[in-house]
């Protein structure tokens, strides 16, 4: 005999969105949009807890927005304008916009996460709908992309990939409802925030026309196919021009046989991409593989792979008569994203990094699978276990565990994840902001890393700006590192004199560290430069820098192991 309650309990779950109430449907929603809050909250809660706090990315693509409020911040600085040109115009002006109506950059990009992953949630939730209309499996789906979406370093970065959620689902959710203009707004859109994905959605277009009809590849016969894939390229194509018309300064990228002989892209490099495992370089790693690492997602949204077997076998689960035909959207975006994937790979590294092209679309297509496919299983255990008790406590205890699963899972990792730096030397900071707007710092400590976010103050060179996609740029920037390394551990005072008056260097920011072999050793990014063994050598056989005494005699500021010294002092020598 079954349990009274359980076929209403498993009404609840199934009920299709025609035959449900308006509540049923907003008590899905609304819980959808409560966890997507309770996220965002979280995050925010730590975000705004200092004053010198701010995500680590950020202090890569947002610092150089300061100018919006002083454009004579960071006056030819080679680092600001390099960043400041590969922004995408869309971001970019969005930030202006925003900074024009009181909302500093900073504080911008710690606001923005929640209200993208909101957007984010609500278009996943129409969205899944549209595939299969049952709110409970919107709202898995919802529940299983923000784990995904707050788990992982994109979201809430705040930076241009942020955007990249929100639209693709906004831009699935009207192509599914056959909405035209919407669906070309969120083309043209996808294209100035994050142009990357753009092509995603272009190669999804492109498949438009195209379905399975008696086990063969057909034209549609729908009109509205075509129009949506020739208009929808063609915004495309208007919003890429500009982007293909423009040349950079900074370039050419580097291509697969230049990155082949750069320290920066092997495995203990600065922008590690080539893998001695073959697993690792093309199913998980960071720019070179398809997938996100699978400790970056939740257990549950891997379930999605097990739905085109069940539509193989869908005479065994007895809900799959109420999935759309728009499903294979999803599996457009897959064939999408992995084209692309390929391309990028064979174009190194012209078109950026490969990953991008699969590891923002694939836990989309995932979660919405996933979603989709657990109400699916529910269904069908219930099926199995109907009439008979036993099958009834095994199907209970079989969905018990998944909701624990499902909805506990955030509670036994670090979640939400955020990456944000805190800025421990507001001393340095402080004086620094009360120099000349064109004051120059040199430095190979990490601390580098925060001076132009916190003292918006330039850096000659430091980790975080050693970017080496763009040979124009990046070649400079390694001959700054070789320079400031081969002066700062040089016997020699003059040739440290000469690099200052070369660069116009105005201070000169030390580790007290600084001259030990290990913090040379220890420091990867350094690693990578002969200069830094040359130096290494020297310290090992007891020569010592000549730099090292007068970091007693011209320190204009001495904080939390750090020393400023003034290089007009180092000019002088010893007088």
């Amino acid at each position: 005999m079954i349990p009274g309650d359980l076929p209403t309990f498993w009404s609840f779950l199934t009920t299709p969105l025609a035959k449900s109430s308006r509540t049923q449907v907003w008590v899905w929603f609304g819980l959808s949009l409560a966890f997507a809050i309770l996220c965002g909250g979280l995050v925010l809660s730590y975000a705004f807890r200092g004053e010198y706090l701010v995500d680590s990315d950020a202090r890569q693509h947002v610092f150089w927005m300061q100018r919006f409020a002083d454009p004579n911040l960071f006056p030819g600085d080679l680092i600001t304008d390099y960043h400041q040109s590969v922004a995408p115009p869309g971001y970019a002006t969005f930030y202006r916009l925003m900074n024009g109506m009181g909302i500093s950059p900073f504080v911008l990009n710690k606001l923005m996460p929640p209200i993208l992953g909101l957007i984010a949630t609500g278009y996943c939730f129409g969205l899944c709908l549209e595939l299969l209309p049952i709110p409970a499996a919107a709202f898995a789906s919802t529940l299983l992309l923000n784990q995904a979406l707050w788990v992982r370093y994109d979201l809430v970065s705040g930076t241009a990939r942020s955007f990249v959620y929100p639209l693709v689902l906004a831009f699935l959710y009207y192509l599914s409802r056959r909405k035209l203009i919407p669906c070309l707004v969120m083309v043209a859109l996808q294209g100035l925030f994050y142009p990357q994905v753009l092509f995603v959605l272009a190669g999804v277009l492109l498949l438009q026309p195209l379905v399975w009809q008696a086990g063969r590849i057909r034209w549609s016969r729908d009109r509205q196919d075509f129009l949506f894939c020739i208009a929808g390229l063609a915004t495309a194509v208007l919003v890429m021009l500009p982007y293909g018309l423009q040349s950079s300064e900074f370039g050419p990228a580097a291509s697969l046989t230049v990155a082949q002989t750069m320290p920066e892209f092997m495995p203990n490099g600065r922008t590690p991409f080539f893998h001695q495992n073959p697993w690792e370089f093309w199913l998980y790693g960071k720019r070179s593989g398809i997938l996100p690492d699978p400790q970056d997602l939740p257990p549950l949204i891997w379930v999605g792979g097990l739905l085109p077997f069940l539509l193989v076998e869908r005479f065994r689960v007895p809900l799959a008569v109420q999935l759309s035909d728009r499903l294979s959207l999803l599996l457009r975006v897959l064939l999408a994203s992995l084209g692309m994937f390929w391309v990028a790979h064979r174009l190194l590294f012209k078109l950026h990094l490969p990953s991008r092209y699969t590891m923002h679309t694939i836990p989309i297509v995932l979660a919405l699978s996933a979603g989709i496919t657990l109400v699916l299983l529910v269904d069908a255990l219930f099926h199995w276990a109907m009439r008979k008790q036993r099958r009834w406590l095994v199907a209970q205890g079989v969905a018990v565990i998944g909701a624990i699963v499902l909805l506990l899972y955030p509670a036994t990792i670090g979640f939400p994840f955020a990456k944000y730096k805190r800025g421990e030397v507001p001393a340095l900071y402080h004086f620094l902001t009360q120099q000349p707007k064109e004051t120059l710092v040199a430095s190979v400590a990490k601390e580098a890393n925060n001076l132009p976010s916190f003292a918006q103050r330039s850096v000659l060179v430091s980790e975080m700006y050693a970017i080496p996609y763009q040979l124009g740029y990046y070649r400079q920037i390694r001959q700054r590192t070789e320079d400031l390394v081969r002066a700062q551990y040089s016997p020699d005072i003059t040739k440290t004199q000469a690099f200052i008056r070369q660069y116009g260097i105005d201070f000169w920011l030390l580790d007290q560290a600084a001259f030990m072999p290990e913090y040379l050793l220890q420091n990867n990014w350094l690693m990578q430069y002969p200069s830094t063994r040359e130096a290494i050598i020297q310290l090992q056989q007891g020569t010592l820098p000549a730099l090292l005494p007068l970091a007693e005699k011209c320190p204009v500021l001495k904080t939390e192991g750090l020393i400023l010294l003034s290089a007009d002092c180092v000019l002088r020598g010893d007088r």
